[in-house]
């Protein structure tokens, strides 16, 4: 008979998949800030293994870091220790070959384009030797992935948030990226449009296989998406514990009622409380 205890047992013993070779792998990383002339470390001793094809989600308190440590795998901040490499380079060279797509809270789509124009504006932008038709072809299929097919016409100001924000995520895989890196994508939207999107990313990730890092305040969201979740702690920020999630693929309504679900929830829920209380 399954009971809570040899849930959470299968839990902390599976194989995690970490174990495969990473994809994106940052050692070492810390982060220093300087405000008003003195230094503050944000992140400190963050290690981080990905595997090719995985998906993990990053929680944590609010201001803890979660968004600074996607940054810095994305290129966009370096660190002050430790390196980070995304298919085996440095993030800042994967970005520019667009090994790395990004996506974050606000959609942030050019109020003079259409869904269509938007989606495909990052790849004519990324790449002078794609053909404006090939971009708008390769915009139209991603649009059909996050199921806006017929909406291609439309401006940003007719579209509700969900579909802002699936354009947005459509403009992102035009780029073809191996690497998907999304910070809070969903955290402005009502629970219902949440959920929805989230079906549709677990669909999209299915699909693709592409590696996925999600930052995320849900902790549902959390388990519901990913086979890893990585707790953050705070001042300064660093990976507390990793937690495997051994929920079966795919994913659908049913899996919410899964002992193994709720036992993972409540665990995360402890560590979120716990990470809140050590000492840095």
């Amino acid at each position: 008979m399954t009971t809570a205890l040899s849930v959470v047992q299968s839990l902390s013993t599976a194989s995690t998949p970490s174990a495969a070779p990473a994809h994106i792998d940052a050692r070492n990383i810390a982060v220093d800030f300087v405000v008003e002339g003195r230094r503050h470390r944000v992140l400190s001793g963050i290690n981080l293994a990905v595997p090719k094809g995985n998906f993990v989600s990053l929680i944590g308190p609010s201001g803890c870091g979660k968004s600074t440590l996607l940054k810095v795998l994305a290129g966009l901040i370096n660190p002050t220790e430790g390196q980070v490499t995304v298919d085996g380079i440095p993030p800042r060279q994967a970005a520019k070959r667009r090994v790395i797509g990004l996506a974050f809270q606000e959609a942030t789509l050019l109020p003079w384009k259409n869904a269509l124009e938007n989606a495909a504006f990052l790849l004519q932008s990324a790449d002078d030797n794609v053909s404006k038709a090939d971009a708008m072809a390769k915009a139209a299929a991603m649009l059909k992935l996050v199921d806006l097919e017929g909406a291609e016409g439309k401006m940003p100001s007719q579209l509700s948030g969900g579909m802002r924000q699936r354009v947005a995520i459509a403009r992102a895989l035009a780029l073809d990226p191996q690497v998907l890196l999304m910070d809070e994508p969903f955290g402005a939207l009502d629970a219902i449009t949440r959920e929805e999107m989230s079906r549709c990313l677990l669909d999209i990730w299915e699909r693709t296989g592409k590696t996925v890092v999600l930052v995320t305040h849900s902790i549902d969201e959390a388990v519901f998406l990913s086979r890893e979740v990585h707790v953050m702690g705070t001042n300064p920020a660093r990976i507390v514990e990793t937690l495997p999630i051994t929920l079966a693929m795919p994913r659908n309504d049913d899996t919410f009622a899964e002992p193994a679900f709720k036992t993972a929830e409540k665990r995360l829920r402890s560590l979120l409380f716990e990470s809140k209380r050590r000492p840095g």
